[in-house]
């Protein structure tokens, strides 16, 4: 991102670069834009989980979600990740919080999920849910392997077909 010039992003566009430089001023205007922009997609992908009746599918489907885009995943690792990533060499306070946010988006959303399948820790298990797709998106890139998407999301599923065997509302405690 920092070698990433307004000129590149023109260029990869296929537009002028004065149009670009029309909407965003700065870089840091342009990554904003980005931010905000992967923020409304997460809104809009957890908006249509949320009709699925089950917590345990909307997971699931999440996971479909990410391994249908593998080959992107493959190409760029995860979006909001990587930009994290890379905002985060940066000085502190700044578009690395922005860009936290928008993880935070995702990790309060799929604790939510957790929390409705009634298993202890819903916390940790959204970050451990969280953490397996970001592995996975790296290493997925890193090796330019859209198939680790694949395995990883096939483990990452039976994963949480094994917490929901352990569901804590299936049967009362024991005396």
């Amino acid at each position: 991102m920092e070698r990433t010039t307004i000129a590149d992003v023109a260029a990869a566009a296929d537009v002028p670069v004065g149009n670009v430089y029309y909407y965003f001023k700065t870089k840091d205007e342009l990554v904003q834009a980005a931010l905000a922009e992967h923020a409304g997609h997460l809104a809009e992908l957890t908006g249509g989980l949320d009709a699925l009746p089950d917590p345990l599918q909307r997971l699931k489907a999440l996971v479909e979600a990410w391994v249908g885009r593998r080959d992107t995943a493959a190409r760029y690792g995860c979006p909001t990740g990587t930009l994290a990533a890379e905002l985060d060499k940066r000085a502190e306070g700044g578009l690395d919080l922005e860009a936290g946010k928008v993880i935070r988006l995702l990790l309060d959303w799929v604790e939510r999920q957790f929390r409705e399948l009634g298993l202890p820790d819903p916390d940790d298990l959204a970050l451990t849910f969280v953490g397996a797709y970001q592995g996975m998106s790296l290493l997925a890139a890193a090796l330019r392997d859209p198939d680790v998407m694949t395995r990883q999301g096939a483990r990452l599923t039976r994963w949480l077909d094994s917490l929901a065997d352990h569901d804590t509302r299936a049967a009362p405690p024991a005396p």
